[in-house]
């Protein structure tokens, strides 16, 4: 089965943000399979003028596509936490199975906060960053790397750190971070009401 990979880029009105880190991340996965050269994602990006847009790249070893969504954020207030020692999503893969199951776990909550190892990792959409004495920490393994988390991270505004399950008592607050909605504060003070 061939294996695809997609990137989410944020569009506000025609302009595609951030496009060189996920230019990089793209280079990264195809460098994986041995691909040596690289199509320029703004050669093939033509956004609608006006609005906020999801572009989605959608590519594999050979081709590319380009789509565009107007953009609607999903509202997360509430993260279930579920333990999956197995789970493995280093790439941005259209084969999302494993995360649909875990997300089909949330019960109530908006979504789930995914523990490998006794290690927090992220949601199945999203980076997580918590709150602790005026600094942003995130998880040193993530399930995936995302763009927005390696902006931060460059612009020395997130301090990457092994955060255990047991390590959340000494957070007060929590962040999710992706393309499309940069770096959402949910709580500052209420960890424990965010957390189900």
């Amino acid at each position: 089965m061939k294996k695809t990979f997609f990137e989410t880029i944020r569009v506000v009105d025609g302009e595609p943000l951030n496009l060189k880190y996920h230019q990089k991340r793209y280079e990264s996965v195809l460098a994986s399979l041995d691909v040596k050269k690289f199509k320029k994602f703004k050669m093939y990006i033509d956004p609608p003028k006006y609005g906020l847009y999801r572009c989605k790249i959608i590519y594999d070893a050979k081709d590319l596509s380009v789509e565009f969504f107007e953009y609607k954020k999903r509202d997360i207030k509430s993260l279930k936490v579920v333990f999956d020692d197995e789970i493995s999503y280093k790439y941005k893969s259209t084969s999302r199975e494993h995360l649909d199951k875990l997300f089909a776990k949330r019960g109530l909550c908006d979504d789930v906060l995914i523990v490998k190892n006794s290690f927090i990792t992220d949601t199945t959409i999203a980076n997580v960053a918590f709150y602790k004495d005026g600094l942003w920490y995130s998880p040193k393994k993530p399930l995936l790397c995302g763009t927005t988390r390696a902006r931060l991270v460059d612009e020395k505004k997130l301090i990457l750190k092994d955060i255990k399950i047991k390590d959340l008592a000494e957070y007060s607050g929590l962040a999710l971070m992706n393309a499309m909605i940069d770096f959402d504060i949910i709580t500052l003070e209420n960890l424990k009401d965010t957390i189900c």
